[in-house]
């Protein structure tokens, strides 16, 4: 079988990072701005960078409804960090206007864990992620207040929800791609594979 499609939203953030990351994961990975080129990928990428910011992009660029509409016919999707806020049912603290793509039933705090300069990085345990724990890089990171009953809570860190799945929706508040531990890729890369075989992962 050839390799998945997976496309990284390339509206704001670091999305050089991950293209890197999933082609290290044996994807065929390119950047994703307009509607027709979320209609060729069998995935994507939902990068970090600034959540408002790329809420409003994706609406100005006409893609926040095609988004929502793939997530929910089950599109895999993975976010980190400003992502993981776009994955988010609620937001606890939405700047005015904010939208997000939505997918996860998870309420989700912005800039949880501090401002840039108390940015750091912590070993985390991933569920789902063989091996060794995952190097976790937080950058004005958010993390999960709460989860409904269909969301499974994948990691925590410091008493904190900070990795969740829901169906084929992924979302870490770290970031995995700046690290050059391409496993949380691979395991997001095998999701899109199990998704074009109609199975689940």
């Amino acid at each position: 079988m050839t390799a998945p499609v997976i496309g990284v939203l390339a509206l704001q953030g670091d999305v050089r990072e991950h293209l890197t990351a999933l082609a290290a994961a044996a994807a065929e990975a390119g950047p994703v701005r307009r509607p027709e080129e979320l209609a060729e990928v069998d995935g994507l990428v939902i990068p970090g960078g600034e959540s408002t910011t790329i809420s409003k992009l994706a609406v100005l660029f006409g893609l926040m409804e095609p988004l929502r509409a793939r997530v929910r016919a089950g599109m895999p999707v993975y976010g980190t960090c400003a992502g993981m806020i776009m994955l988010a049912d609620k937001i606890l603290d939405p700047r005015s206007g904010q939208e997000t793509v939505g997918g996860i039933d998870m309420i989700v705090r912005r800039n949880a864990f501090g401002r840039q300069n108390e940015s750091f990085e912590a070993a985390v345990e991933v569920k789902g992620v063989p091996g060794e724990p995952v190097e976790g890089v937080f950058i004005r990171a958010p993390w999960v207040e709460s989860v409904g009953a269909s969301a499974e809570v994948l990691a925590e860190h410091g008493g904190h929800i900070v990795a969740v799945r829901q169906g084929n929706a992924l979302a870490t508040s770290f970031h995995p791609e700046l690290t050059g531990d391409h496993r949380v890729h691979r395991l997001f890369t095998d999701m899109v594979r199990a998704y074009r075989r109609g199975e689940s992962l």
